[in-house]
Protein backbone atom coordinates (compact mmCIF):
# COMPACT_ATOMS: atom_id res chain seq x y z
CA UNK A 1 0.00 0.00 0.00
CA UNK A 2 2.98 2.03 0.93
CA UNK A 3 4.23 1.68 -2.60
CA UNK A 4 1.05 2.85 -4.14
CA UNK A 5 1.16 5.96 -2.68
CA UNK A 6 4.23 6.85 -3.12
CA UNK A 7 4.18 5.65 -6.67
CA UNK A 8 1.08 7.98 -6.87
CA UNK A 9 2.61 11.34 -5.63
CA UNK A 10 5.99 10.61 -7.45
CA UNK A 11 3.65 10.63 -10.91
CA UNK A 12 1.88 13.74 -9.49
CA UNK A 13 5.50 15.19 -9.27
CA UNK A 14 6.49 14.24 -12.16
CA UNK A 15 3.30 15.74 -14.10
CA UNK A 16 3.26 18.87 -12.12
CA UNK A 17 6.93 19.28 -13.23
CA UNK A 18 6.16 18.89 -16.38
CA UNK A 19 3.53 21.74 -16.30
CA UNK A 20 5.36 24.32 -14.84
CA UNK A 21 8.06 23.41 -17.91
CA UNK A 22 5.98 23.85 -20.39
CA UNK A 23 4.77 27.39 -18.82
CA UNK A 24 7.86 28.79 -21.38
CA UNK A 25 8.13 31.79 -23.72
CA UNK A 26 9.31 30.41 -26.79
CA UNK A 27 10.06 33.81 -28.85
CA UNK A 28 9.93 37.45 -28.51
CA UNK A 29 6.37 37.04 -30.39
CA UNK A 30 4.61 35.93 -27.46
CA UNK A 31 4.91 39.22 -25.84
CA UNK A 32 4.13 41.03 -28.91
CA UNK A 33 1.61 44.19 -27.82
CA UNK A 34 0.77 46.52 -25.23
CA UNK A 35 -0.03 44.79 -21.61
CA UNK A 36 -1.73 46.90 -18.45
CA UNK A 37 -0.01 45.81 -15.51
CA UNK A 38 -3.00 45.83 -13.43
CA UNK A 39 -1.20 44.72 -9.97
CA UNK A 40 1.41 43.09 -8.35
CA UNK A 41 2.06 40.83 -5.42
CA UNK A 42 5.68 39.96 -3.42
CA UNK A 43 4.39 35.71 -3.88
CA UNK A 44 2.23 33.61 -5.14
CA UNK A 45 0.83 32.76 -2.07
CA UNK A 46 0.39 36.65 -0.72
CA UNK A 47 -3.26 38.57 -0.59
CA UNK A 48 -2.21 41.70 -0.37
CA UNK A 49 -1.86 43.21 -4.02
CA UNK A 50 -0.02 46.78 -4.99
CA UNK A 51 -2.57 48.34 -7.87
CA UNK A 52 -0.37 49.40 -10.81
CA UNK A 53 -1.22 51.57 -13.78
CA UNK A 54 1.95 50.92 -16.05
CA UNK A 55 1.37 49.99 -19.79
CA UNK A 56 3.96 47.55 -20.82
CA UNK A 57 4.26 48.09 -24.76
CA UNK A 58 6.48 45.00 -26.73
CA UNK A 59 7.05 45.45 -30.38
CA UNK A 60 10.03 44.63 -32.32
CA UNK A 61 12.47 43.71 -29.88
CA UNK A 62 12.17 47.04 -27.72
CA UNK A 63 9.50 47.94 -24.89
CA UNK A 64 8.68 51.01 -23.49
CA UNK A 65 7.30 51.54 -20.18
CA UNK A 66 4.65 53.86 -19.75
CA UNK A 67 2.36 55.89 -17.42
CA UNK A 68 4.81 54.34 -14.28
CA UNK A 69 3.46 56.63 -11.05
CA UNK A 70 5.80 57.94 -9.24
CA UNK A 71 5.45 60.69 -6.15
CA UNK A 72 1.83 61.28 -7.46
CA UNK A 73 2.59 62.22 -11.17
CA UNK A 74 3.33 59.74 -13.88
CA UNK A 75 6.45 59.07 -15.92
CA UNK A 76 7.26 57.04 -18.86
CA UNK A 77 10.31 55.12 -19.62
CA UNK A 78 12.58 55.10 -22.82
CA UNK A 79 12.17 52.29 -25.14
CA UNK A 80 15.09 49.11 -23.85
CA UNK A 81 15.61 46.04 -25.54
CA UNK A 82 13.90 42.88 -24.57
CA UNK A 83 14.57 39.18 -25.69
CA UNK A 84 13.32 35.40 -24.79
CA UNK A 85 16.37 33.77 -23.19
CA UNK A 86 16.08 29.86 -21.88
CA UNK A 87 11.90 30.37 -22.04
CA UNK A 88 12.79 33.83 -20.14
CA UNK A 89 11.72 37.30 -20.93
CA UNK A 90 14.91 39.69 -20.12
CA UNK A 91 14.50 42.93 -20.26
CA UNK A 92 17.31 45.12 -20.19
CA UNK A 93 17.87 47.97 -17.90
CA UNK A 94 18.06 51.46 -18.74
CA UNK A 95 21.17 52.45 -19.22
CA UNK A 96 22.70 49.05 -18.11
CA UNK A 97 22.53 47.39 -21.53
CA UNK A 98 24.24 44.22 -20.21
CA UNK A 99 22.29 43.99 -17.28
CA UNK A 100 18.19 42.58 -17.21
CA UNK A 101 15.74 42.11 -15.06
CA UNK A 102 14.16 38.63 -15.96
CA UNK A 103 11.02 37.61 -15.77
CA UNK A 104 9.61 33.74 -16.00
CA UNK A 105 6.28 33.02 -17.31
CA UNK A 106 3.92 31.73 -15.24
CA UNK A 107 0.36 31.83 -17.25
CA UNK A 108 -0.34 33.11 -20.29
CA UNK A 109 -3.79 33.43 -22.78
CA UNK A 110 -4.85 35.97 -25.36
CA UNK A 111 -5.99 38.27 -22.47
CA UNK A 112 -4.01 37.82 -19.51
CA UNK A 113 -0.29 37.27 -18.64
CA UNK A 114 1.29 36.21 -15.19
CA UNK A 115 5.12 36.48 -15.00
CA UNK A 116 7.54 36.12 -11.87
CA UNK A 117 10.25 38.68 -11.44
CA UNK A 118 13.82 37.50 -10.76
CA UNK A 119 12.90 38.41 -6.65
CA UNK A 120 9.64 36.52 -6.28
CA UNK A 121 7.67 39.71 -7.32
CA UNK A 122 4.36 38.48 -9.17
CA UNK A 123 3.07 40.80 -12.36
CA UNK A 124 -0.10 40.48 -13.50
CA UNK A 125 -0.67 42.10 -16.60
CA UNK A 126 -4.13 42.55 -19.27
CA UNK A 127 -3.69 42.67 -23.21
CA UNK A 128 -5.01 46.34 -24.09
Amino acid sequence: MKIIKFAALLGLMAITGHAWAEAAFESIQDVQGKWRLEYTKKSLDTKETIKREDTWAFNDGKVTITNIPREGSYYDQLPVKYEIEDGKLKIALLGRSDRFDTFSLIEKDEKSMTLKGKYGDIYYFQKK
